[in-house]
């Protein structure tokens, strides 16, 4: 028996080609949430760190894939204070949160290997990288209520993954009364959120 639901982990954005377009317009098991290998917003940082896209190219797909399944959840990897980021390549990658409608961040502080071109350029101080995640966690923290604002008073789809969690189609978790089994996809009306997850009770 297939799956009834397949979801992509993390993927760079420039692997996104037109036959993933499709399937996410017309495969109904494919999940509409996509983690994102982003890592910062500013095109002079994207070069230095050798990524295949753009800021661009970013904001870009995340419209494209939402004017073929507008359901879709964005999450995000970013890396705070990777070397020569300056105060304004900073405010790009900050930016490029809201501007991208990203509900689901992972925040990296840079930390150097050695033996890798980027532990030979020029660094930025310690508690500047530190701030700077900070914010680009509280940037994701905004992000994400926004989403989680957008879900009370609907009705959701949830795989339930063990008692009182269930995970929406596209990653939001929901906690919930009531019972139901784990590993049964339930129907769940939302009727608020903490701030990190929607709270929900079994739809009859």
């Amino acid at each position: 028996r297939p799956l009834p639901r397949l979801r992509l982990s993390s993927i760079d954005a420039a692997e996104i080609d037109p036959d993933l377009f499709r399937l996410l317009e017309t495969e109904p098991r494919l999940m509409p949430y996509l983690h994102l290998s982003l890592q910062a917003g500013d095109d002079m940082i994207l070069k230095r760190m050798k990524r295949r896209h753009s800021r661009a190219d970013a904001l870009k797909l995340v419209a494209s894939v939402r004017a073929v399944r507008p359901d879709t959840a964005f999450g995000a990897d970013l890396i705070a204070g990777f070397p020569t980021e300056s105060d304004a390549a900073f405010e790009n990658t900050l930016k490029l949160v809201e501007e991208a409608g990203l509900a689901f961040l992972h925040v990296f502080p840079y930390s150097a290997r050695p033996g890798t071109p980027a532990a030979r350029m020029p660094p930025v101080k310690g508690p500047v990288i530190k701030d700077r995640a900070r914010r680009l966690r509280e940037a994701g923290q905004a992000g994400l209520e926004r989403h989680l604002d957008r879900q009370v008073g609907r009705i959701l789809s949830g795989l339930v993954e063990r008692d009182g969690v269930a995970r929406a189609e596209d990653f939001t978790e929901i906690a919930f009364t009531g019972p139901a089994p784990q590993g049964e996809i339930a129907a769940f009306r939302v009727t608020g959120h903490d701030g990190a997850r929607v709270i929900a009770e079994l739809a009859a």
